[in-house]
């Protein structure tokens, strides 16, 4: 069996989420089912760019994280794209034994079995402003999965009003998961600027919604990688 790679890059630090601030070796699978309309990984999810995806074995993948981490172990994170479009249930046997953690972040639109291997799973519904719409059936699933996963986490994306107020809907819905909220990054272009003062102000604007509401369940955080690093791809 092979795994379509994106790309293998750390360690670095997590700039989101429940993992924030934690030194990170990122595994970012090839392949998604979602088209977000403000995607900033297209290079992980268009079949255009499957030609730049490494076809590696589990084996492969853990040496590489083995390598990059130098042999010390840390938190692997499974991004994409998708990445429960494929099997990692081998790269989280291998790595585990070995005492590395992992997480793993994905829509919720496929269930897979190796949910329940993992030490952190987050689950990220895309609001209105992705075009998508959340098969809440297959989110369902998605838990059933995750049922001896040490930690599952909801994380939700907010560019305007109409997503802040489906957040609400949503974290209602499912109010036993712990909720992080972040500002959308509305620039993806990994070769332009970063408005930085936009930036802020996303975040400023998001936090001013929830205190005004008194909506004190979510923690609200700031896209980390963005700050530091901007727009480039990959962090």
């Amino acid at each position: 069996m092979t795994l379509r790679i994106a790309e293998i890059f750390g360690p670095t630090i997590q700039g989101e989420g429940a993992l924030i601030g934690e030194p990170t070796v990122f595994v970012r699978a090839g392949g998604c089912d979602y088209r977000c309309s403000w995607c900033d990984s297209l290079h992980a999810v268009d079949s255009a760019n499957r030609h730049d995806w490494a076809k590696m074995s589990a084996e492969e993948v853990f040496d590489q994280v083995c390598t990059l981490s130098g042999g010390k172990p840390l938190t692997v994170s499974i991004s994409g794209g998708n990445p429960a479009i494929q099997d990692f249930a081998p790269v989280i046997t291998l790595g585990q034994a070995a005492g590395y953690r992992f997480a793993c972040e994905t829509q919720g639109s496929i269930a897979k079995p190796w949910f329940g291997a993992l030490d952190t799973l987050v689950l990220s519904p895309k609001p209105p402003s992705s075009g998508e719409k959340v098969d809440w059936e297959a989110f369902d699933n998605c838990l059933i999965a995750a049922q001896s996963c040490e930690q599952v986490v909801m994380k939700i994306v907010i560019f305007d009003d109409i997503d802040y107020d489906w957040a609400k809907a949503t974290a209602a819905r499912y109010a036993d998961l712990p909720l992080y909220l972040q500002p959308g990054n509305a620039e993806v272009d990994p070769d332009l600027p970063l408005d930085l003062q936009a930036a802020t102000d996303r975040l400023l604007w998001l936090i001013e919604k929830v205190t005004a509401d008194q909506w004190y369940a979510p923690r609200v955080l700031p896209q980390l990688h963005v700050l530091v690093w901007g727009n480039k791809r990959g962090v």
